[in-house]
Order: C-alpha cells, then structure tokens, then sequence
C-alpha cells in the first residue's frame, strides 16, 4: 500500500507542476528530465497527463487513506493526491474549451481506451470519465483502441450517432473536430499525421499524454495542446 500510494504521489505531483508550467509558460518535459536527474528521485513515474488509474494505484491509495485514518491519523495528504488526480479530466476539459469553445455537436475521435498502453483493462481509465462528460455537453463521440474496444463497449455500447466505434485512428479522424489522444500506445505515436489531417474537419490534437512532438505537429498544420506545456499553433511556423 506504501509503495503504491507513493508512486501515485509522483503522479500527482507532476501534475501538479504541470498546471504551473501551463500558467507560466515554462516545459514540464524539461521539468520532469531535470528532476529526474537527481537519483534520490528518478525520472520513472514522473509524466504528466491524464494522471493514474487500473486496478492498483486507485484503490491502494483509498485504502491505505482509510488504514490510516482508523488508527485516528490525518491521511489528508492522500485525499489530496487522489483529489488532484480525479481533477485531471477536468483539465483536459479546459483544453478542449480552449481550443473548440464548446462541445456541443462536435465530432471528437478518441484514441486510446485503456488506462494504459498494452493492456485491454479500463479501469478507472480516464476514458471512462471523459465520455460521459462530453456526451452531456453534446458531443459525438468516435473511439478507438488497439485491443481494449470490446471491454469498453460493455460500459458503452455502440449507439450512433453519438457513440461510434472505429476500426483505425484514421477511421475515427473521419469528419473530427478534434482528436483526443487518452492512451500512450506506441500506435499513436506512429500515426501518420498528413493523413490524419486529410480526414478531419478541424485540424485539432488535444494530447492527454503528451506522444506527440508539438513542433512537428504544428508545422504539420495542427492546433496542438498537449498537458504542461504551452499550445502550438502553425502561425508559429
């Protein structure tokens, strides 16, 4: 429980910082190396995003709160972590006001499903936590991911025209608005950027994970907002 809620810490705390390099312009790529630098501290846990989930850090977190509060200790610090990580959709949230205004009839294609690469399991995925946030705001919704499609369609099933599910990344860009990236796959990182271009309406990448280089997507002709670094738009280029 120690060792688990301690990595989640990490988690939130460079989310955290995170919101401050948004607010004064400054890098949490650069940030994040930098400490990482420092042994007693290693660069391992320490990407900002979307912030934790699956079935170990939530729920260890949780319970190691409430081992101990029952001995009457103040586990507020906890409580802080998770509540700064339940706040990162929120975030994710603003950026996509940010760069839509609204979310209402808007084609978004979401990439990545799972609560991380390599895996099918969606537990407490961020996902799980944006869709029906962006349903209730009106949104159209194309998902897709590598192998966790089926496991989410059990929560959410198809139901066209608001949910979709797509074959590919690039069937789901088909007349986006914008493109969410929830998931690190190495897929996503690979994407064929020009061709996803060609396919959506709005050339927009909100990137909850940070896969992307901002500098090539932008002169690829993108509005690009990744977490804890500025927006890059091609007027820049």
């Amino acid at each position: 429980h120690a060792s688990n809620a301690f990595l989640a810490t990490k988690i939130s705390f460079i989310n955290l910082v995170a919101d401050l390099c948004e607010a004064t312009g400054a890098d949490i790529r650069v940030v994040a190396d930098a400490m990482g630098l420092d042994h007693r501290i290693g660069r391992a846990f320490l990407d900002a995003g979307l912030g934790y989930g699956g079935s170990c850090l939530p729920k260890d977190v949780k319970a190691f709160t409430l081992i101990g509060e029952s001995f009457g200790l103040n586990f507020n610090f906890l409580r802080e972590v998770d509540r700064i990580n339940n706040l990162r959709i929120d975030r994710f949230l603003k950026h996509i006001q940010e760069a839509l205004w609204t979310s209402s009839n808007k084609v978004f294609a979401l990439l990545g499903l799972s609560f991380k690469p390599e895996t099918d399991d969606i537990r407490e995925a961020p996902s799980l936590k944006l869709v029906p946030r962006l349903i209730d705001e009106g949104a159209i919704l194309r998902l897709y991911d590598p192998v966790a499609k089926e496991a989410f369609k059990r929560v959410f099933p198809e139901k066209k025209p608001v949910i979709t599910y797509a074959d590919s990344p690039y069937e789901a860009a088909k007349g986006a608005h914008a493109l969410l990236i929830l998931t690190d796959w190495d897929e996503f990182k690979n994407l064929d950027l020009k061709r996803i271009r060609e396919n959506m309406v709005t050339s927009i990448i909100i990137d909850g994970r940070n896969v992307l280089e901002p500098e090539k997507v932008a002169k690829l002709g993108f509005e690009y907002y990744p977490m804890g670094r500025k927006p890059w738009r091609p007027s820049e280029f």
